[in-house]
């Protein structure tokens, strides 16, 4: 899951960001049997980065809300 990008740590603040939540959230925490049990968790962690947690982006909203609250918008407009 980790991005390998090119360059220096301080010119890729977002991957070193993401790595830092993925390790701290995810692979500091889990101790992992198999293969496959690695493969599910951080498929989960995915899912809950990407799509249950907010995210300063969007107004500190989920992406769920966020894409939630454009169709309201829409709806009223």
């Amino acid at each position: 899951m980790p991005c390998r990008a090119t360059g220096k740590p301080q010119q890729n603040g977002f991957i070193e960001s993401f790595n830092g939540k993925l390790r701290d959230e995810c692979l500091n925490e889990t101790l992992f049997g198999t293969l496959g049990e690695a493969r599910k968790t951080l498929e989960e962690w995915q899912e809950d980065y990407n799509w249950r947690r907010p995210h300063s982006a969007l107004g500190n909203l989920t992406p769920v809300g966020f894409l939630q609250r454009k169709t309201m918008d829409k709806m009223a407009a």
